[in-house]
Order: C-alpha cells, then structure tokens, then sequence
C-alpha cells in the first residue's frame, strides 16, 4: 500500500474519532468520496492500525444507529422553514 493512503486513513480515522463525524462529513471535509472513505476506514485502517480501526467502528456504528433520527429531524426543519 501506498504511503500517502495509509497517511489518509490514520487522519481519517483520527478525524471520525475527535469530531464524531460521519462517513459524508468526513468525505466532504477531505474532499474525497464517500466510498473511499469507508474503504480507508473499514478495510485499510483495519491492516494499518487494527486499534483505531476499532474505535472508528464504534464511532461510525453509534451514527448509522442515529441517522433515522437526524433524517427525520431535517425533514421536520425543512417543513417548518416551508410554513413561515
């Protein structure tokens, strides 16, 4: 593997780990895709630094668990600006 890959996905998983981010935010952030990003995390990381490919699993479980929730809170939002 490359060295400036494994670079980026120690950042990346530091970066999920620090700010709670999701796979889009972190992908947006470094301006890479989303796939990309889940691929550095859940496949490269994991031969890198098995450690912090655990707790970005952690991190990245607890937010896929919440998104049904942030989903309906933006809907919600997006309603209310509608009515006003």
């Amino acid at each position: 593997m490359k060295a400036y890959i494994e670079k980026r996905a120690i950042e990346i998983g530091t970066y999920i780990i620090a700010s709670n981010a999701t796979v889009r935010q972190t992908a947006g952030r470094f301006g890479i895709s989303k796939s990309t990003v889940h691929k550095d995390v859940s496949e490269r990381l994991s031969e890198i630094n098995p450690v912090l490919a655990a707790e970005v699993r952690k991190v990245l479980n607890v937010n896929k668990a919440e998104r049904h929730i942030r989903g309906g809170m933006a809907t919600k939002e997006k309603y209310l600006h509608l009515q006003h």
